[in-house]
């Protein structure tokens, strides 16, 4: 018996379409010809041969293949697309897999070896004894494969029945001299379609979506069942096998879900990758690889074979199997992070038992996470800050979070001209705080990211117990108990991350600046149920410093250790529990995430009219070459609604607030800076530029403006308010309306 046999797909070039592949089988006194193609192509394109007729049509996408039936001694010459050729077809291979267990699979490259162990695999626990693999390996890559495997099969004894169905046309005419194309006889003079440019297989035919329907018709409508995986897909063992779940289920099929597994990391010493050294999978990943199994002779006469599933048929549901899609194999690379974050990765034991005692390996492991920190207890509360220009601001809000619980502060400053870090030296050197000043440029960093990097380095924040990075137009509203620290560690005493969703609080029609507190003067602010624009939704995040996350973040701490993720108890601004796929990267509130039940963050963003000009003209910490314009302005002075719960804290802020200001030096700082910030606003109103600017800011339209949010859509705010007409502006904010343009740069609706 041969054990191997390559076979060759009978590809042709029309223009604008390919001829994938034409197969002939043999029906008594008839022949069936099915033709596949690439692309959508009408019935009407094609004229058979006297004699013959067309009996099935199907498109898949944008694949569609044909069924002629013609008399056994027929003719198999068409016309395609006004081209007249007769036909070499490919032959069915039907009885070399009739009643066997077979696999159905897409070769990418990997190695005979591996190709090798794959089989070996599903023979030894699923009795598999016949496979088809599609080879999409780009040609001239692995001219050895071939006989590698072929060699293979007879060292190791394996006995099943294999076919290795490939690309007829890895060259184009240029490079076959001599040659015609072997399935195309042209029977039209000076209409060879090898004038025309041929398909590269790598890119399309042989990876049609009609692939699956062309295994079936070739070579396994006679199996005893199929399953469809890939070569790097290990179907898991136990039980019955795959193919005996198939013949035995309802309909004849079931469903296959696959699951990704990876390297924790790639070998050092260039040894290839295999199978065994798959020990990870991803703890937040969710859903799977959809494939199929199917037993050929219970499926619905009409089913086609896609991908992902057989269509007209219905899968039994009860006897779903897994596999393990080991994507290093897939996607050969010198580093695991390349393809996966490793802080998804968490080692399965079940990888690790294949491992070690299937394939007798010894896996790279995972270096051990532990606790760090203390995973109960207050202990103390401190905060990581950078500031520029914000001398009038800092003792409210420095005295504001002194009174709701937090015990340390550390402040990085860059490039100030208003006493802000004049003041903050003061500060530090009375204890009150720590400063620093930022190292952005000595490091090439954005100044927020310099301190956060920074700050990571600091005993003050290696021995804090909660920690959070939050910026002085910033508040934390604890809406619970008393609106201390306290009352909500209280409320929520088993998290060790809360994530404070942003309110976004409007200038509320005030124009010029004013000393006074910024919550108490500031009371407007967007609705609860605000998803835009995309920053309303925002985050900071108060955590627990115990070791589960490696570094300091914006919005939250990054670096997951993930094999610490069950450790986690991650809440929302209601106490709800977050969503596992929000633990690595998420920056921001969803409608099903956000809740500002226990606490939200109050962001003062604008502030006055006045000030917001002495901050557009400092430029922004995290996104220095940002402008902060009217677009800024736009998006973030929401005045729709009124929130003045945070001003029950203001007596115990102002407590904290007259204790700083008792000190004469520390007095005369925060006086320094409020006049540097007064005498700024007037240098910048003189110069033309801004004065228009303060204009803009403060003129009806921008306050109508400033109450609409909730009826735009996301693409008026990424535009700017000049796209939205004036009889917009004019509606009323209750009603019930809604608004948008298109994206910018296209033409609005």
């Amino acid at each position: 018996m041969r054990r191997l046999i390559e076979r060759r797909t009978a590809e042709c070039r029309f223009e604008g379409f390919s001829l994938v592949d034409a197969i002939m089988h043999n029906q008594g006194e008839k022949l069936l010809v099915s033709l596949f193609f690439d692309s959508i192509v009408a019935p009407d394109l094609i004229s058979p041969a006297t004699g013959a007729e067309l009996t099935a049509v199907h498109t898949m996408g944008e694949a569609t293949f044909l069924s002629y039936t013609l008399p056994s001694n027929g003719s198999t010459v068409f016309k395609i697309a006004g081209t007249e050729i007769e036909l070499t077809c490919a032959n069915a291979d039907l009885r070399l897999f009739e009643g066997r267990n077979a696999l159905a699979a897409v070769r990418n490259g990997e190695s005979a070896e591996i190709v090798l162990d794959w089989l070996a695999f599903h023979a030894e626990h699923h009795d598999m004894n016949a496979a088809v693999i599609v080879d999409r390996a780009k040609p001239g890559t692995d001219a050895r494969f071939f006989a590698e495997l072929k060699a293979g099969l007879e060292t190791r004894n394996l006995t099943c029945q294999v076919a290795v169905l490939t690309s007829n046309l890895p060259l184009g005419k240029k490079d076959m001299p001599g040659e015609t194309h072997p399935f195309c006889v042209p029977e039209a003079p000076g209409r060879d379609q090898m004038d025309l440019p041929l398909p590269d297989p790598w890119a399309s035919p042989i990876g049609a979506l009609t692939i699956y329907e062309i295994l079936r018709t070739r070579f396994l409508a006679e199996a005893r069942a199929v399953a469809n995986i890939d070569v790097h897909d290990l179907i898991v063992p136990g039980g019955a096998s795959v193919f005996d779940s198939a013949v035995s289920a309802n309909g004849g099929l079931i469903p296959l879900i696959g699951r990704h597994c990876y390297p924790w990391r790639i070998r050092k010493n260039g040894k290839p990758i295999h199978f065994a050294d798959h020990t990870c999978v991803q703890f937040d990943a969710r859903g799977g690889r959809q494939r199929w199994c199917i037993a050929p002779s219970k499926s619905p006469e009409k089913s086609i074979w896609r991908l992902v599933r057989v269509g007209g048929a219905v899968p039994d549901s009860t006897r779903i199997m897994r596999f393990y899609r080991h994507m290093a194999l897939r996607h050969p690379t010198s580093t695991i992070s390349k393809i996966v974050p490793k802080t998804s990765l968490i080692e399965h034991p079940p990888l690790i038992e294949q491992s070690e005692t299937l394939w007798q390996h010894k896996p790279v492991r995972m270096p051990n996470s532990e606790i760090t920190g203390a995973v109960d207890g207050r202990g103390r509360c401190a905060i990581v800050t950078t500031m520029k220009d914000e001398g009038p601001f800092i003792l409210e809000w420095l005295a504001y979070h002194r009174a709701i619980g937090f015990n340390d502060f550390l402040v990085y400053t860059n490039d100030c001209s208003d006493g802000t870090d004049t003041l903050l030296e003061l500060l530090q050197s009375k204890g009150i705080l720590q400063h620093r000043n930022n190292p952005y440029r000595k490091m090439g960093l954005k100044p927020q990211h310099a301190a956060l990097q920074s700050a990571e380095h600091e005993d003050l924040i290696k021995d804090a117990t909660w920690i959070t990075c939050i910026d002085v137009d910033e508040y934390l509203n604890i809406k619970c108990g008393d609106g201390t620290l306290d009352a909500l560690f209280e409320a929520v005493p088993s998290a060790n991350l809360i994530s404070m969703t942003w309110r976004l609080f409007g200038n509320s029609d005030i124009h010029l600046f004013n000393a006074g507190p910024v919550i108490e003067q500031f009371s407007r602010c967007a609705a609860e149920f605000a998803r835009k624009p995309h920053q309303a939704w925002g985050f900071k995040t108060l955590f627990r410093n115990m070791g589960i996350f490696r570094k300091l973040g914006v919005h939250r701490p990054k670096g997951l250790n993930a094999q610490l993720w069950q450790e986690i108890n991650w809440v929302n601004g209601s106490g709800n529990a977050l969503p596992r796929e929000m633990y690595r990267n998420a920056w921001r509130s969803t409608s099903t995430t956000y809740g500002y039940g226990l606490v939200q963050l109050n962001h003062y963003a604008v502030r006055s009219a006045e000030s917001f000009l002495v901050k557009r003209n400092r430029g922004r910490v995290n996104h220095m070459d940002r402008d902060q314009g009217l677009a800024y302005w736009f998006r973030m002075n929401n005045n729709y609604a009124e929130d003045r719960s945070i001003t029950r804290m203001i007596p115990k802020m102002c407590e904290e607030l007259d204790k700083l200001l008792s000190d004469p030096e520390i007095l005369a700082a925060h006086t320094h800076s409020v006049e540097r910030h007064r005498m700024k606003i007037v240098e910048l109103k003189a110069m033309p530029k801004y004065k228009q600017f303060y204009e803009e800011l403060t003129d009806e339209r921008m306050e109508k403006l400033s109450r609409l949010h909730k009826h735009f859509g996301s693409n008026v705010f990424l535009s700017g308010p000049g796209v939205v007409p004036d009889e917009i502006v004019g509606k009323n904010p209750e009603d019930e309306w809604f608004f948008t343009v298109d994206p910018p740069g296209k033409t609005q609706h």
